[in-house]
């Protein structure tokens, strides 16, 4: 796939890049070659069928089966000597109906390196358009760095499809491993709004910010916030000075990622096991992780303390967070959703259900 252009510049949109199947160069060689290989066969196959029709100018002592090798070769590379040629009127529109479309095809095979890439970036115009058109309510990621790959990591193991996951990086690195991960990525400066609107920014429902410099988080949470209004916009800031300068540019969220590494390394050093019980819900991979979900019909009319099997920490009614402590969350009412700590499921059962969710 041919390498992506920073969004904007020089007039050149970057086109998406989507999850795709690595192969083998060699293998691709190999088939191109056994194909160019067939054509080679069919048509010397054609003419040694036929070789009363065709003469020899040069020895005039017949065609032979080398002679139906040699004329096919000289003619599917368009090289054409003329020492062999079809007298027949029947060889002559065998040559024009099938050898002139082998010709064609073998020249397509071999030499055409031009059409090739030409045809490949129209195709990826059209892909890239039919992507835009059905890409509303997803989630987009800017920075697939350490952070925003855990992101995506926790986002998936909550049920996000990665066909609803959009990437946006700077490094031609990330956008391949994005790929690789089964995500569809775009490489460029995301405080660019052409960008921004390439990736679909204004019909996405969540947008995760992960950048290395706080001033460029800054300048993409506005670019963002403009665009979309009502996403939910969670930013990663470095420093604590920077969380109420994100906020005022339109962060629905801010995460201070140097101040949550301090507080998990000084629960760890009060106690190494409240240390290893924060990192076991954060990381989701084993042990405990949290999770938000609807409750469940049989839930409704019922104290949180009654769910089986997981501990609800807190509940969200009418988009108000209210805390298990809370005296407005001693029941659980229709429309609710709850946040549980629950045991994390292991990789293949969270493979299983949600196949089932598909099947669904």
């Amino acid at each position: 796939m041919a390498k992506l252009q920073p969004g904007g510049r020089g007039g050149v949109l970057s086109l998406v890049s989507l999850p795709r199947i690595a192969s083998s160069p060699f293998k691709e060689l190999a088939r191109r070659g056994v194909l160019a290989l067939l054509l080679l066969l069919v048509s010397t196959s054609l003419v040694w069928l036929d070789r009363d029709a065709y003469v020899d100018n040069t020895t005039q002592d017949g065609v032979s089966l080398v002679d139906a090798l040699y004329y096919s070769t000289v003619t599917i590379t368009t090289t054409g000597y003329g020492d062999i040629t079809p007298m027949a009127p029947h060889a002559r529109m065998i040559n024009a109906l099938v050898v002139t479309p082998l010709r064609i095809g073998f020249l397509v095979l071999l030499v055409g390196t031009t059409i090739e890439v030409l045809a490949n970036e129209g195709s990826r115009s059209i892909k890239d358009n039919l992507w835009r058109r059905r890409m509303r309510n997803h989630v987009v990621v800017i920075g697939y760095g350490t952070k925003g790959r855990s992101a995506v990591n926790t986002l998936r193991r909550q049920g996000e499809q990665p066909d609803r996951i959009v990437v946006i990086d700077s490094s031609a690195a990330a956008v391949n491993e994005a790929n690789l991960d089964g995500l569809a990525a775009f490489q460029g400066d995301a405080t660019r709004r052409t960008l921004l609107r390439r990736a679909e920014v204004a019909k996405a429902r969540q947008v995760i910010i992960s950048l290395d410099r706080d001033d460029a988080a800054i300048l993409t949470t506005l670019n963002v916030r403009q665009l979309n209004p009502t996403a939910g916009v969670i930013v990663s800031v470095r420093e604590q000075d920077n969380v109420m300068l994100v906020r005022q540019s339109g962060a629905s969220s801010v995460v201070t990622s140097s101040e949550t590494v301090g507080r998990l390394l000084g629960l760890s050093a009060i106690g190494p096991e409240l240390g290893t019980i924060m990192q076991d819900m954060l990381t989701g991979a084993e042990g405990l992780e949290v999770h938000q979900r609807l409750a469940e019909p049989d839930e409704v009319g019922k104290p949180p303390s009654s769910v089986l099997g997981e501990r609800v920490i807190g509940l969200i009614r009418n988009g108000t967070l209210r805390r298990f402590y809370d005296q407005t969350a001693t029941r659980v009412e229709t429309g609710d959703e709850l946040i549980v700590v629950r045991r994390a499921a292991p990789p293949a059962s969270r493979d299983l259900l949600r196949a089932a969710e598909d099947e669904s």
